[in-house]
């Protein structure tokens, strides 16, 4: 055990180091780019609430709505690995793999700690601007939960690594496994509640996304710290969560085996 812990603490350390070696990059993805879609949204929400000329949208006010979008930005460009999931495919395509199973290692564990370990400062540097922004604007915001927010963050993290570690293995067998990505991250944009809070959907397909892992990515930490939802609700979401982590393992596990066996590695 502890081996292991001192193995995945260099590996998170790792993730920390080769990010921040590219400061300007890293600042484009903890702040430009959250900001911006922010920026984006807030107009969206001003120009609706002016022209349907109403101070409430389904019982929330507009405050509540700036606040939720402003966090969700943020949140949502956490809870995502796209960029791990591509180094991973690399790592398969070109047969660099060979480096790291060979090695008293897992090829799971070494990309997730490095992945937790970035999201970690990640989370640091970009929660400081909305945080910010709501408190400079007295918008809606239960601070007193975001320790537990953080902590369902970081295990929806887990959960989409292993996604993004199942959608990877496809590369043993397919060529063009990334459109396989690009299809996944549009789909969880819109299921996790980035694009709008889902208590704005329709009962069937409110309940249906909601007892998704997926929910547990944006609405239900982002629901939850800005007083949207319940306390039961938002705890949900560990359970969801666990049992996607569950299916989407064995799943993995599965794809990983077969994919060894019929894979032969010519790179370094």
């Amino acid at each position: 055990m502890k081996h292991w812990l001192k193995r995945n603490l260099a590996f998170a350390r790792l993730g920390i180091q080769t990010n921040l070696e590219y400061r300007f990059n890293f600042f484009i993805d903890a702040i430009v780019q959250p900001a911006m879609t922010a920026g984006i949204e807030i107009f969206l929400w001003f120009a609706l609430f002016a022209a349907t000329n109403t101070e409430t949208l389904n019982g929330y006010s507009k405050e509540s709505y700036l606040a939720y979008v402003i966090w969700a930005a943020f949140v949502g460009r956490i809870a995502i690995s796209w960029m791990y999931e591509h180094m991973m495919m690399d790592e398969i395509e070109t047969g660099s793999i060979n480096a790291i199973i060979l090695r008293p290692m897992t090829f799971f564990e070494y990309y997730l700690s490095q992945l937790l370990g970035y999201k970690l400062v990640i989370f640091l540097f970009s929660s400081l601007v909305p945080l910010s922004i709501v408190l400079y604007f007295g918008l809606p915001t239960a601070l007193n939960r975001l320790p537990l927010v953080a902590l369902l963050i970081f295990y929806y993290l887990i959960f989409i690594h292993a996604m993004s570690f199942m959608t990877a293995c496809l590369a043993f067998f397919l060529n063009r496994v990334r459109s396989f990505t690009l299809v996944k991250n549009f789909t969880i944009y819109i299921v996790s509640g980035e694009l709008f809070p889902l208590d704005l959907l329709p009962t069937f397909w409110k309940k249906l996304f909601l007892n998704m892992p997926f929910a547990a990515g944006v609405y239900l930490p982002v629901g939850y710290l800005t007083n949207r939802i319940s306390t039961e609700l938002f705890l949900t979401g560990f359970i969801n969560i666990s049992i996607g982590l569950v299916v989407v393992l064995f799943l993995s596990y599965i794809i990983w085996r077969k994919g060894l066996r019929s894979y032969s590695g010519t790179g370094a």
